[in-house]
């Protein structure tokens, strides 16, 4: 049995977005996944490609994507969910792989580790076309274009934030005094990373590019132009002030290089940053996490109405009464991106029930 979405199912979605992103769409995006249907077939046996499994560089690609074909099978793609694979196997902020990191797994999740202990001023990144993991994945993004032909998005994989990139090779203690005492050599790494980040981004997007549907990455917001979720972690641990010294400038140039981005705001740390990131022009939209240990999102309006004040998007990943309950508080749907928990196909009328909640019609948009 094939994935469940018809070819037309495409071209809805493709609208469905056109007109979020035009800010024409009278209601949120609703993204709800649901699991459980007959694939109507054997399962593969190769494993399925996870952050245990992405090092075993003996499995033919293929035979990863046959896997993955067989997991989308069994999903129910209802509201605008679309069949999709999350490439965030090889763990995030992957590029510090691509620039000489130690890719470690033994954990079962992927870490990354320096190669040796360099002085910041002895450290300095190029561009390998050869590295093991950028290979691998590229390898992956075609054997899954030559499989699906258009038909499954596969996003980019999760490079990660540039200061966070560099904090794989000076990890965050050394980072932070580097801040103080060598701020020079962090804004020169800073902006090799940047560099190479772009073309990193650009050398796996041309393997996609033109078959894939659109584009996107881990947080699942489709584009019909390239797009991504910017991100810095390490800013949690610094004040307003060095965000605007070391993170603003190169954060503001990253988003204009891509025609759409968001950025994923972390924890309540990041919370002082904002007005900064709301003042970027190019940044379309904010992805708010509380982050553990804090309030729920529904306690967060104040956070919401910043964001929507200052004519941004929002995407929230929750339960759908605690996203109904945000959207009431704040008087707001059309600019929020709702990714919302599915469950099993045999739910799969409550969940539509849970769906009209917010205004979705499945015969029209």
């Amino acid at each position: 049995m094939a994935i469940d979405f018809a070819p037309g199912r495409w071209d809805k979605v493709k609208e469905t977005y056109r007109l979020w992103w035009a800010g024409e769409l009278q209601r949120p995006i609703l993204d709800m996944v649901l699991d459980g249907r007959d694939p109507g077939r054997q399962q593969p046996k190769a494993p399925l490609l996870t952050q245990e499994t992405c090092t075993d560089l003996s499995i033919p690609a293929a035979d990863l994507i046959d896997r993955l074909d067989y997991e989308l099978s069994k999903k129910v793609y209802l509201g605008d969910s679309f069949p999709m694979v999350n490439l965030d196997f090889f763990g995030p902020g992957v590029a510090a792989a691509f620039l000489g990191a130690q890719l470690d797994n033994s954990s079962g999740r992927v870490w990354f580790h320096p190669p040796s202990d360099t002085p910041i001023e002895d450290l300095h990144f190029t561009y390998d076309p050869e590295n093991i993991w950028l290979r691998r994945i590229q390898e992956i993004c075609a054997a899954a274009m030559d499989r699906w032909q258009g038909r499954v998005l596969v996003g980019m994989t999760d490079l990660g934030g540039t200061l966070d990139i560099l904090s794989t090779f000076r990890p965050s203690d050394k980072l932070l005094f580097d801040l103080i005492d060598s701020p020079d050599e962090v804004k020169r790494l800073t902006w090799e990373i940047h560099d190479l980040w772009h073309r990193f981004y650009a050398g796996i997007d041309a393997v996609l590019q033109p078959k894939n549907p659109g584009s996107s990455d881990w947080c699942q917001i489709f584009s019909d132009q390239p797009f991504s979720i910017y991100q810095c972690d390490f800013s949690y641990m610094i004040s307003p002030d060095m965000f605007r010294e070391f993170v603003r400038d190169e954060l503001e140039a990253s988003s204009r290089r891509l025609p759409r981005s968001f950025y994923h705001l972390d924890g309540v740390g990041q919370l002082p940053h904002l007005d900064m990131i709301l003042e970027m022009d190019h940044i379309n939209g904010v992805q708010w996490i509380p982050g553990a240990g804090a309030p729920g999102l529904e306690h967060w309006p104040d956070i919401f109405r910043r964001i929507f004040s200052a004519g941004k998007k929002a995407q929230v990943w929750g339960d759908s009464e605690a996203t109904l309950k945000i959207i009431r508080e704040v008087g707001h749907g059309p600019g929020i991106h709702c990714r919302l928990p599915g469950g099993h196909v045999a739910e799969e009328q409550r969940c539509r029930k849970e769906l009209a909640k917010f205004g979705f019609d499945e015969g029209g948009q």
